[in-house]
């Protein structure tokens, strides 16, 4: 599988290799946060205590969920260079450093203050750690409070918790907005709207026990794969034939850009023309990295959603 195909493939890529344990933000041991007084900065992350003798001007990211949550958060002066695969924003540094093959030499060419990154991939905390290079684990969230608190412990770190409070609080009201605006339209009466969650095109999944799936469930959807493949894990592979019996009433594509899946691409699948996603226009076409990332752009994965709960349920 290709190392980034965002919570399309990415979210499985992730889901498999990541220990999801977040730090929250230890605001009250860290002084010079807001880039005003250039003092120590603490912050509780997923590889411990990490201490900034200041406010990092050398920030290098290999995550693309961080690195734009350091931009909207006004961190991106401070940001040198990011992975490849970090595509938003347009103007964010990007370079050929990999989050899922980390080159430690490589790295440190930039000479980072801060490294930030979601998964310690081989042992890339450690070998930047032994030469004095802080760095900052936040790993793949698994709930919706884990991405806010990643947000403000990169806040804390980059001297910017004033701007990443505001975002964390502009996104909480624009979810609770959306999904209440969603129930009060009638979306959510009656029976509850069936979904599939397509990875990739060889059907893998998302439970509900998944951050993704858990935005789901914001909306009282229910989720075909819960009751697939147990044994599975949270990012199970399904049959064809579990998902023509479950015949859902929405299918999410999260897997556009990567390998150029489509509504009328998948209506062309066997057996998939009498599904009823398919015969009612309940196909929807995600973007694959904002369905892939638990950071900023969240509020517009919850609006597509929502979007297609409101029209599934006219449809029903």
């Amino acid at each position: 599988m290709r190392p980034l195909r965002a919570l399309g493939a990415a979210a499985l890529t992730i889901a498999l290799t990541l220990t999801a344990a977040c730090g929250g933000a230890n605001e009250d041991s860290s002084s010079g946060r807001d880039g005003g007084s250039g003092g120590a900065i603490t912050v509780q992350a997923a590889n411990g205590t990490v201490t900034l003798p200041g406010v990092p001007k050398r920030i290098v990211s290999l995550s693309p969920t961080h690195t734009e949550t350091l931009f909207a958060i006004g961190a991106g002066p401070q940001v040198v260079a990011v992975d490849q695969y970090s595509d938003h924003p347009a103007n964010a540094p990007k370079t050929k450093l990999s989050g899922f093959k980390p080159n430690a030499e490589a790295v440190i060419g930039y000479k980072p203050d801060l490294v930030v990154l979601s998964d310690d991939m081989d042992g890339i905390v450690k070998a930047l750690e032994k030469v004095k290079v802080p760095v900052l684990l936040e790993p793949a969230a698994t709930r919706l409070e884990d991405a806010y608190d990643e947000i403000m412990d990169l806040g804390t770190a980059t001297g910017r918790a004033e701007q990443a409070r505001k975002l964390t609080d502009d996104m909480r009201r624009r979810i609770r907005q959306t999904v209440d605006a969603a129930k009060q339209a009638g979306a959510s009466g009656g029976d509850p709207l069936t979904y599939y969650h397509e990875l990739d095109e060889q059907l893998h999944t998302v439970t509900s026990k998944t951050f993704v799936g858990q935005v789901y469930a914001l909306f009282g959807l229910r989720n075909i794969a819960d009751d697939a493949q147990p044994s599975a894990g949270a990012y199970p592979q399904l049959s064809r034939e579990h998902l023509l019996k479950s015949d859902p009433d929405l299918v999410f594509l999260a897997d556009t850009k990567c390998c150029g899946q489509n509504a009328a691409a998948v209506g062309k699948r066997p057996g998939w023309s009498g599904l009823t996603a398919v015969k009612r226009g309940g196909v929807v076409e995600l973007d694959d990295a904002i369905a892939s990332r638990w950071g900023p752009r969240l509020p517009e994965f919850v609006q597509a959603i929502a979007d297609a709960v409101r029209k599934a349920s006219a449809a029903k």
